[in-house]
């Protein structure tokens, strides 16, 4: 039996993808134990290394907790300015005006082609140089500052791509029944794009969120990452321990804003397709009364 994709498998290739699953099972299972192995002979699974994370609120107190603060500070005041301002930015690339188009297209490519540790590099000497901002607060100023410059240009490709995957016919109904521009993007276009955006939007919130241990790692900005730091040497240098929790975290943070994100995906989706009205048999007959003057029905 076979599908529109591919041929169903006969004997000798069902026979081939058992021995290559066991292959693959095998080796991963020697990873592991390799792994496992050069970890135990280093004495990185020591209790006493992984104790201060479940006896005791010190280290989540003192180092885990205050980190991750300094993260989603600086990931939210990323997010609260670089959403709207990637919105603008790709909406003005869709432009009739050249003199809107073009600007907005050449920051867009400028921003999106340098790493963002170099704009936070530059943002923390821009700050040092030219502004009153205490030594204390630059690296937080320098971090949303990067991630700010670097994302909204990418969220504005979205935003763009987002758009431009509607039907043509979506504009040109609105046009046909009088509405301008701006209302035809922010009632018509927008709405509809935003679905379909969601997923890459929430991508790139992501990457925001992991984007602040560039801070933590060049900047001295006291993140999450940064304080696994200070705190494997604190603790006796259980590096792997420390770095093992955060990375934990970090996974728990970003699986929760990806869930969240599918849930209103499907939210939205599911408002769309129960948005159109139902018209009953009497209202129907009604209708037809009222246009035909007599007792007929639609």
């Amino acid at each position: 039996m076979s599908s529109v994709l591919y041929d169903a498998q006969g004997p000798r290739a069902k026979r081939r993808n058992v021995v290559l699953t066991v292959i693959f099972l095998v080796a991963t299972a020697a990873l592991l134990w390799w792994v496992y192995k050069a970890l135990k002979d280093k004495g990185q699974l020591e209790w006493a290394l992984w104790e201060p994370f479940f006896s005791g609120t010190e280290a989540w107190s003192t180092y885990i907790w205050p980190g991750l603060q300094n993260t989603l500070k600086a990931a939210a005041l990323a997010v609260i300015i670089a959403l709207p301002l990637g919105a603008v930015l790709g909406i003005a690339r869709l432009s009739d005006h050249a003199w809107v188009r073009v600007p907005a297209a050449v920051v867009v490519e400028f921003f999106r082609s340098i790493p963002v540790l170099v704009l936070m590099i530059f943002g923390l000497a821009l700050f040092a140089q030219y502004t009153n901002v205490s030594s204390d607060d630059r690296p937080l100023y320098a971090v949303v500052t990067g991630l700010v410059l670097y994302n909204a240009s990418v969220l504005a490709e979205i935003v763009r791509a987002g758009i431009l995957s509607l039907p043509q016919g979506q504009g040109e109904a609105a046009k046909a029944i009088g509405l301008r521009k701006g209302q035809l993007m922010r009632l018509i276009l927008l709405p509809q794009a935003v679905t379909a955006m969601l997923p890459a939007i929430v991508s790139q919130l992501v990457v925001i969120v992991k984007d602040t241990a560039l801070g933590g790692a060049v900047l001295t900005y006291s993140e999450l990452l940064s304080s696994a730091n200070t705190m494997s040497g604190y603790y006796g240098a259980n590096v792997i321990a420390s770095f093992t929790v955060v990375a934990v975290i970090f996974i728990a943070l970003n699986f929760a804003l990806t869930s969240f994100a599918s849930w209103l995906e499907r939210r939205l989706r599911r408002a769309k397709k129960s948005t159109g009205a139902v018209v009953g048999a009497n209202d129907a007959q009604i209708a037809g009364t009222a246009g035909t003057g007599g007792g007929g029905t639609v």
